[in-house]
């Protein structure tokens, strides 16, 4: 039974010097605000806003390391790195997801003794601030969205600002309450709440990042599948030995052992392997070893 495997999209990518330039200015905003938010929590006794300036930091943090990935992993291929650098992205990507847990699963903690003796918080320095934040967040967010369309790497950082801005509204929310109410007990509340928001979001994004790293097949094509398309392959007896997965993002490899049928040329039959992959399942990289039958398998049974 056919599959359509296509998946032709038609992106305006950003020029990549242009996209630098916005994760770079990104990158500046948020450790101005951080810095902000900090010294303005510490002043008004607020640990919501010191943990929405601690998320800012490791925005600023993620974007930097983003940026550095980014340029990495336009070095092309070399001695050492065959595939190229591309999977630095993935790697990055990787590391501001367990930093954002991290710090979420520690912003918890100082909450708790927070709830258990709420201190008094200066409700306008919360307020005025978190408003600053929120502007940058978003602007911040609208700098980094075109790029995250095409890049685990720059999403994450992506989605730590849209994190921060919800975060940011929580804590106006928050500190508008203290002004109204005395309710010193939502500052503490709020960060509780804004840690389990990030968490949610990070283990919802982790999977595709822990699925390239852990060499998984892309979710859009099945070993199973690509092996019995493999058999029913013009001169192709049977297939064993299939693995696929992804190299980066955008780059899918399978290697497989060809058993070639009694009468067919290795040369024309891999050919024909090829241009299948590459038309029905987007594969372009893949690497077919024929072999003849009764020969058996000429890699060692203990692989």
């Amino acid at each position: 039974m056919p599959h359509d495997h296509h998946h032709h999209h038609h992106h305006h990518h950003l020029n990549d010097d242009v996209g630098d330039r916005r994760v770079l200015f990104a990158v500046v905003v948020n450790v101005v605000l951080t810095f902000a938010q900090v010294f303005g929590g510490w002043i008004a006794g607020s640990m919501a806003l010191v943990a929405d300036g601690v998320h800012n930091f490791s925005d600023a943090a993620a974007l930097v390391l983003a940026f550095g990935a980014r340029r990495l992993a336009r070095r092309g291929a070399d001695a050492a790195m065959s595939f190229g650098w591309s999977r630095a992205e993935v790697l990055a990507a990787f590391v501001n997801y367990i930093a954002l847990i991290l710090i979420s699963v520690w912003l918890v903690f100082e909450a708790v003794g927070r709830i258990i003796s709420p201190p008094q918080v200066d409700g306008w320095i919360v307020v005025w601030l978190a408003s600053l934040a929120l502007v940058v967040d978003l602007a911040t967010a609208a700098l980094t969205f075109a790029l995250s369309k095409h890049s685990l790497n720059i999403r994450a950082a992506f989605l730590h600002n849209l994190a921060d801005a919800g975060a940011s509204v929580a804590v106006i929310v928050g500190g508008v309450l203290i002004l109204l109410y005395d309710w010193r007990l939502v500052d503490p509340v709020l960060t509780v709440g804004i840690s389990v928001f990030i968490l949610w979001h990070v283990l919802s994004d982790l999977k595709p990042v822990l699925r390239i790293l852990m060499l998984g097949a892309p979710p859009e094509s099945d070993r199973n599948e690509v092996s019995q398309a493999l058999g029913e392959i013009d001169g192709v007896e049977s297939v064993h030995h299939v693995h696929l997965w992804q190299i980066d993002e955008r780059r899918v490899s399978v290697e497989a052992h060809l058993v070639l049928a009694e009468g067919h040329d290795y040369a024309p039959v891999i050919s024909r392997a090829k241009h299948m992959l590459a038309d029905r399942f987007e594969i372009h990289h893949a690497t077919l070893e024929p072999e003849r039958p009764g020969l058996g398998c000429a890699d060692q049974p203990a692989h």
